[in-house]
């Protein structure tokens, strides 16, 4: 599989960032939960990171036209070496201010990756290169959602929390070298301000990409839900770290399972896109019955389906974005975080009444999430459409 020098360097800064990423969305969901066992907590620390996350992708798609993405992960390093800070120095008796604070400084570190990695993959990326990404991307992934659940896990055993976040500050200063290697983007040189023409009828200007809205509204939901309950079924099956761990690599497993049937099969996207969500709206519905082994067959048929629909919706709306002059495309990421997310808050928002997996508001997410879900493939393929028939008529 061959791919771009450029691409290799955004390989290696995804590995850096998935590592510490990796870490918050296990350990430090666990670290929250294990004080009182509370689902509004996590809930509200994930509320807070998103609304954080939307703020700083505007921002940091603003500081690009200054600066470089150079710049973007150096600040990412420095917010991930505040947030271990804290998590080893700071108590506050008031919970949920604890909480904020934490949560703040990692939805920063999102922003800012996901606009440094979208504008980057959307400028050098051709054709292939997106699929030929996301693949090897999402083995970068498990193979980190293997090793790294096990050693800090094992680490967290021997030398608590505490040690653990300082030897986060290893990774955090890998991720500042990473900076130093990846490519150089700006939008400096572009004669027109990010934020004029910034309007929605003047971003999604065509079919293609106005279709990609009710797609992004649809997908924020079902994804918030599988990410924010995958944690809180397996804190619910056990509170034991090796444990989480080992179900974490189980998950990983099947995912990479599930990646070598897709290169191995020849299928079309739209087919892989209706299995992936297929396996997803089985293990949303799965959870009606709470019981530890139904729990993990959920974790372990989301997490399939996860894989194919990241792989095929990613690549499908970049191959879209990526035929817009850079300017343009740092609009759409604008936009299309900003639709993400919202959705992703909603859920959120919504997720903070529920007080176990057995009430009514638990069931209500459950099937609003399968709604959206069994909605994707319909929104995405109609984008798909839109595209090749526009792709068609400029090439006649």
């Amino acid at each position: 599989m061959q791919i771009s020098g450029q691409m290799k360097r955004l390989l290696l800064m995804n590995a850096a960032s998935t590592v510490i990423f990796n870490y918050i969305g296990i350990f430090v969901n666990l670290f929250i939960w294990e004080k009182n066992n509370n689902i509004s907590e996590v809930v509200w620390f994930n509320l807070i990171m998103f609304i954080t996350w939307t703020f700083a992708f505007a921002v940091g798609s603003r500081l690009l036209t200054s600066y470089t993405t150079r710049v973007l992960i150096r600040t990412n390093a420095v917010c991930g070496g505040v947030v271990f800070l804290l998590l080893s120095v700071l108590e506050l008796e008031n919970r949920l201010l604890w909480i904020t604070i934490i949560a703040i400084p990692i939805g920063v570190m999102w922003g800012f990756y996901a606009a440094a990695q979208n504008i980057t993959l959307s400028v050098y990326g051709k054709g292939k290169d997106f699929e030929q990404y996301f693949s090897i991307a999402n083995i970068i992934n498990q193979l980190v959602s293997i090793i790294n659940p096990i050693a800090f896990a094992l680490i967290i055993k021997w030398i608590g929390y505490s040690g653990s976040f300082l030897l986060m500050f290893v990774f955090v200063g890998l991720l500042l070298t990473v900076s130093f290697y990846i490519p150089t983007i700006t939008l400096a040189g572009e004669s027109v301000p990010l934020f004029r023409g910034i309007q929605f009828r003047l971003v999604f200007a065509t079919s293609a990409l106005r279709w990609m809205v009710p797609s992004l509204l649809a997908a924020g939901i079902f994804l918030q839900f599988q990410v924010l309950f995958a944690l809180v079924f397996t804190f619910s099956v056990s509170e034991d770290k090796l444990v989480i761990a080992m179900l974490n690599v189980l998950y990983a497993c099947f995912a990479i399972g599930a990646m070598m049937l897709y290169r191995r099969l020849k299928t079309r996207e739209g087919v892989w896109l209706a299995i992936g969500m297929i396996f997803v709206s089985v293990g949303i519905l799965l959870p009606l019955l709470p019981k530890a082994p139904i729990l993990i067959i959920s974790n372990i048929l989301t997490t399939i389906g996860m894989f194919y629909f990241g792989t095929v919706w990613n690549t499908r709306q970049f191959r879209i974005i990526a035929k817009q002059t850079a300017l343009q495309q740092a609009r759409i990421f604008l936009w299309r975080e900003c639709f993400l997310n919202a959705s992703r808050i909603l859920l959120l928002i919504l997720a903070l009444s529920v007080k176990d997996i057995r009430g009514g508001a638990f069931i209500f997410l459950i099937m609003l999430a399968l709604a959206c879900a069994l909605m994707v493939p319909y929104f995405s393929g109609k984008s798909t459409e839109a595209f090749e028939r526009q792709t068609e008529q400029e090439e006649s």
